[in-house]
């Protein structure tokens, strides 16, 4: 019936090992060795992104302090062009305001002189309109 050989098994037995001993040197420990090494590589890399991240909010601070900047120079631009103009139509305005005051003058001194003009010409005319005031005044 069932017999056990034990030449049989013992050379299985062998087999076995040996076989358990071949794949560990060449299959086990290697592929043991790669999984270290990824495991490794995983933690480099994370430790990187960790450290990069630092960099990350650096290299943010330093752009957001460009941009403050830049808005405050441009800022500052415009204030000075508002400035400028606001100036520049001042004294536009007051130039024209110089120009026009001396042209008013101007009319105020012409209009002093037909008012003179006209009351010399009313006065010359004044008998004249006396006379005939008196006659209709007689034809009444």
């Amino acid at each position: 019936m069932l017999d056990i050989n034990p030449i049989l098994l013992v050379s299985t037995i062998v087999v076995f090992l040996a076989l358990i001993a071949v794949l560990n040197s060449l299959l086990y420990k290697p592929l043991f060795m790669y999984m270290e090494k990824r495991d490794a590589d995983i933690k480099k890399d994370l430790e990187e992104v960790g450290s990069n991240d630092s960099e990350i909010a650096a290299f943010l601070a330093t752009a957001e302090k460009i941009v403050n900047d830049g808005k405050l120079q441009a800022h500052a631009v415009r204030d000075k062009a508002v400035a400028d103009a606001k100036a520049l139509a001042n004294s536009k305005i007051d130039a024209k305001r110089a120009e026009l005051a001396l042209e008013y003058a101007q009319f105020e001194e012409t209009m002093a002189q037909e008012r003179s003009s006209l009351l010399n010409t009313l006065k010359g005319e004044m008998p004249n309109f006396q006379a005939a005031v008196t006659a209709k005044l007689q034809q009444i």
